[in-house]
């Protein structure tokens, strides 16, 4: 009897422990963003190539719209495991520490998507995901959303327009910067709560890619917008450094070669997304698109590159020439 009692066991531990063996490895990857706007289709998309690469071996599961954890929130999670996988945007790690992701909210860094890329896809953009590792988070790409653009339910034309307006950022002291250069009174909240306090009053404008501005349907509270292009939103996948490096070494680079391709994916469609956005905020009509000419848009350029000039030692002078000498792009010293 005893025997034949442990021989059941034996084979019920052998069946637990194969079942385990065969469990799929899970990853939560949570943002904050609607699931139709290019970030929530680039992770699905990474969660689909992720399954295929590694023969169901992975299992990764997407929380959009802030389902799990709200913008203060998701950084914590992923340090405490919670989480293993975010997409936040690259303001977020300046509160975190590592200032020197603030200098992509410098205004007008980038003139275009090429230039850029030749900061996120280069050496400066692999030193500034290195920097995330001593706080336990791996970088593994920059993916694009797009150049943000004013909105107000006055006309923005010049910056003055935007003198006294409360203007939702997020955290970030750049930011705060380039809304004071323009005389406005920068209020920094959660992306999920920026449609209740447009639509009630609590702010007044905001600035964000149109695929943002449509999907969350801010353009139904929002009047006017501006295509100012004044900055730029994009953002850092990231994992957690423990859970990533404990993964066996071939799943690891097959999770990697499904990133690389959901990584082009993701700025492949992050442009077109924000072209049909538009159009969707156009045929609202809820919402007065306004294009500024080159003269209006100099105007900005030269009303904000003070933020240049402030914000330098924040982020590191050495830091900042090196993405003018790579881009060849905006300089406030030749304004």
């Amino acid at each position: 009897m005893k025997i034949r009692t442990l021989f059941v066991g034996l084979v019920a531990a052998t069946f637990s422990a194969i079942a385990m063996a065969q469990a799929p490895i899970v990853i939560k990857f949570s943002h904050v963003v609607a699931a139709d706007t290019p970030k929530g289709n680039a992770s699905v998309f990474f969660a689909k190539r992720a399954g295929e690469l590694t023969k169901g071996k992975v299992k990764v599961e997407v929380y959009a719209n802030s389902a799990l954890y709200k913008d203060k929130e998701e950084m914590e999670a992923l340090q405490l495991g919670a989480v293993q996988m975010l997409a936040p945007s690259l303001a977020k790690f300046g509160p975190l520490g590592v200032k020197e992701f603030e200098v992509f909210d410098f205004p007008y860094i980038f003139d275009n998507t090429a230039e850029l890329h030749r900061v996120t896809q280069g050496p400066i953009g692999a030193s500034l995901l290195a920097k995330l590792e001593p706080r336990g988070i791996k970088g593994l790409a920059f993916w694009d959303n797009g150049f943000k653009s004013f909105s107000a339910n006055t006309p923005i034309r010049t910056p003055a327009d935007l003198k006294g307006k409360k203007l939702r950022i997020q955290s970030s002291k750049v930011l705060e910067e380039e809304i004071r250069a323009v005389g406005g009174l920068p209020q920094v909240m959660a992306f999920s709560e920026v449609y209740q306090a447009l639509q009630t009053g609590v702010v007044d404008g905001t600035e964000n890619p149109i695929s943002n501005l449509y999907t969350q349907k801010m353009h139904e509270v929002q009047k006017y917008l501006t295509l100012t292009e004044h900055g730029y939103l994009g953002y850092a996948v990231v994992v957690n450094k423990k859970f990533w490096e404990g993964l066996p070494a071939d799943i690891r680079g097959q999770l990697e070669q499904a990133m690389k391709e959901a990584t082009a994916y993701a700025n492949k469609i992050a442009q077109e997304e924000n072209d049909l956005a538009l159009e969707g905020v156009k045929k609202s009509g809820k919402t007065t698109v306004y294009v500024p000419t080159s003269a209006e848009k100099l105007a900005f350029k030269k009303a904000m590159a003070v933020v240049h000039v402030k914000m330098a030692d924040r982020v590191g002078k050495d830091l900042l020439q090196s993405i003018y000498k790579e881009t060849g792009g905006f300089d406030p010293s030749k304004l």
